[in-house]
Formats: structure tokens, sequence, C-alpha cells
């Protein structure tokens, strides 16, 4: 981080001037989003560690600490008194400085999330449904972006930095699985997506692959506690991400990790890709076949209590595939552990992790790191969560933990 200095612009040279100006103002506006990184990783801290810990002087630092009092994006805590001297006078980031909404575009649900400064969610809408169709959830969004704004005081209102989007990559690709008509999944492979949610909320619009942006919630909110771990997010279609020293890596186009397409056992003596097994569209499946309502789960939580021995199916299938999978990304690079989460209840996914441990402990891995097997502790909001994470980190914030658009709109 860097400190500002005042140059005075050269005799006769006026543009010279107004370069350096503008870089002055370049530099001042990164040293407020470095404060604010700093003082979100530590929660709180004090006026003068702000200081020592940034490498800026105490006076510029005062002054960061000055400007971003007065716009209310930091709140100032009761002085604690030491041993000697003057007493710290901790800060920390006001919930209601900035406000963001985070929109979940999946195949079977669509969620919209109001999100705080801290990583609070104050409110949400959801929608499920059989498939995705364009027109229906452009005006969900429409409808729930002016319901969930509506429950902030009018004078916070207009602290709503934008809107991030998580929604899969090729959301069109295996219609198949996902039920829909072909051409209504078609739509979905030439729409200016941003675009058109820029028009209908007036916002500037960030967008990120859905695992990933589940892995990047984990990463910057969550308690997994690791600086090197690969997730797996199990929703409608699998998922996943990785984490490299602390730092979400996305891959030389935005694709790493695409887990879900990672050759594993399909149990009859073949192979196909993780997304044909440890989905939740498999389990539909298995449910259809049953005589039940395959869409019950997304429509309500309590429906997984009653899906007996189907479950029972699902879940041995999905661990066996998922310890492959983990075994092969564990050859790749030496992970500490793996984290897994989905859009389940916090039972069922500790009963997938348990029985993943369990199958993993059944195969060959001579030669690899221990590999201990993770709850997520996010949870279903993972990825709606994430997508409200990128329009705050875009605006306000510097943290290569967290994937957003450069070019928002």
């Amino acid at each position: 981080m860097q400190e500002s200095e005042q140059v005075p612009p050269a005799p006769g040279n006026e543009r010279d001037g107004r370069m350096r100006g503008s870089n002055q103002a370049s530099l001042r506006a990164h040293n407020e989003r470095a404060v604010l990184t700093l003082i979100r990783r530590h929660g709180e801290i004090a006026r003068a560690d702000i200081a020592r810990r940034s490498g800026l002087s105490p006076q510029t630092a005062s002054v960061i600490m000055r400007v971003l009092e007065a716009e209310a994006l930091v709140l100032r805590e009761t002085p604690r008194r030491g041993r000697v001297g003057q007493p710290s006078v901790p800060m920390r980031l006001n919930p209601d400085g900035a406000f963001s909404l985070g929109l979940k575009i999946g195949r079977r649900s669509v969620e919209l999330v109001l999100m705080d400064f801290v990583g609070v969610v104050r409110a949400r809408r959801r929608l499920a449904y059989a498939y995705p169709r364009l027109a229906e959830i452009l005006a969900f969004v429409r409808r729930a972006e002016a319901e969930v704004a509506a429950t902030l005081a009018p004078a916070l209102a207009g602290r709503i930095a934008g809107l991030g989007v998580a929604i899969p990559f090729d959301l069109w690709s295996w219609p198949d699985a996902v039920g829909g008509p072909v051409a209504a999944m078609e739509e979905w492979r030439t729409v200016d997506i941003v675009g058109e949610l820029a028009k209908v909320t007036g916002l500037s619009v960030h967008m990120a692959n859905d695992a990933t942006a589940a892995c990047a919630a984990e990463n910057v909110f969550g308690a997994t506690r690791s600086a090197d771990y690969v997730y797996l997010f199990v929703g409608a279609f699998v998922g996943g991400g990785i984490v490299i020293d602390g730092d979400l890596v996305t891959g030389r186009t935005g694709n790493a990790a695409a887990l879900g397409s990672m050759p594993v056992p399909d149990g009859e003596g073949g192979v196909c890709q993780l997304i044909g097994v440890a989905s939740i569209h498999v389990l539909e499946k298995m449910i259809a076949a049953e005589g039940g309502d395959p869409l019950a789960i997304w429509r309500d939580v309590g429906a997984w209590d009653g899906l007996g021995p189907v479950l029972e199916r699902w879940l041995a299938a999905a661990a066996r595939a998922l310890a492959h999978a983990l075994v092969s990304a564990s050859a790749v690079y030496d992970f500490e552990c793996a984290v897994i989460d989905g859009s389940f209840p916090p039972a069922i996914r500790a009963r997938l992790v348990a029985a993943t441990a369990r199958e993993m402990a059944t195969l060959e891995r001579q030669g690899l790191s221990p590999l201990e097997i993770r709850e997520g502790t996010i949870g279903a909001a993972a990825r709606e969560i994430g997508a409200a994470s990128l329009p705050l980190f875009a605006r306000f914030l510097l943290d290569h933990r967290v994937l957003y658009a450069d070019g928002g709109t």
C-alpha cells in the first residue's frame, strides 16, 4: 500500500499536472479501499494499528479514517485504555454503510438477497421452477428488487452498490437433464443477461460462475479456516472451486475447478462425468422413478425428510463419485482439505460428507497428501451470498479472494 505524495505540476505543463492529479485521486481511492479491506479482515482494529499494518503514515491514515467516517462506511468504537499512553480507538465497518444485491440463477430456482456491508443477509426472495425461463426470471428480479429495497429505511436505499449474479456457465447445456424445452433453454445461449438485468434494476451488474461464487462466499465469509482447499457445491448440477494460498483461483478463462466434468466411475463398470452421479438432478430422476414429485425438494426443504431409501441410494452413489473426484484433485495439488456444501439441509450435508470420507478411505491414495473432508459453513445460500459480495468488492474493497467482473455494467 502506497502513501499519497503531493507533487506540484511542472511549470507550463498543465497536461502533466492533470495526469498527476488523476494519479493522486486514484492513489487516494486505492488507499481507502486498502484501509476498508484491512478493517474487514480483522473485524475491528485500532486506529493506530491501521497505520502500522497498512504501511501508511499516521497522518495519511488519519485523513483516510476521517473521510470514511464522514461517508458512514466505518464506525468508531468506545476507546479502550491500555496500560500506558493514549487509549486505542477500534474501528469497524458500518453494516449500514453499503448494501448489495445477490442474484442466483439456477436450473431449479432463482433467489435474490439483500446483503449489508459486513455480509449479513437482510432480506431474501425466492422462486422455484421446473426450468429457467428468461422472461419469468426478469419479472421476478423486477418485483423482488423493489421488495427487498423497500425493507431499508429511505435514507439507506441509495446505498445499494450494485447487483452481483451467480449463474452456471453454459446454462443452456444438458437440456435433457434439466427437463426444459430445448427452445426455452437455447434463449440463454444468446441473451446478454448482464445488460438485461442492468435495464431491469438500473444498477451496475457483476457476474460470476455460480460454483465459483459459492466458493468465494466460503472463502470470505465462511469458517473453513484453511488457505488451500478444493470446494464442491452440490446443486441441481455439481460444481467446484479452488482456493490456493488464500486466493480464489479462477483460471485462464474463468473456468477453473470445472469438477462437474471430471470423469468418475458410473457405478456400472463404466465412466461418466461427476455431474451425472453427484448432482441433485440425479436424485430428482430417482424420486420420479419411485412415483414421487421430483421438484418437491426445491419447494419445501422439509420434503427431504420423507425421501427414505431413495435418498440413501443417492447419497451412497454421490459419495463414491465425490471420493474419486477428490482423490483425482489431490493428485494435481496438495490441498489441505476438501469442502462440500450444497442445496440441501445441513443434516444431509453432514451425511454426505461422512459418506464421502468413508469412501475415500477405501481408495488407493499412495503418494498423495492426506485430505480432510469438511462441511461447508455457508449452506444453500452460498451462491447468492457470493454474488452479493461482488459489487462490494468491486466498489469498496481490495481482496483477491473474491472474483469480481472488472467490466460491470
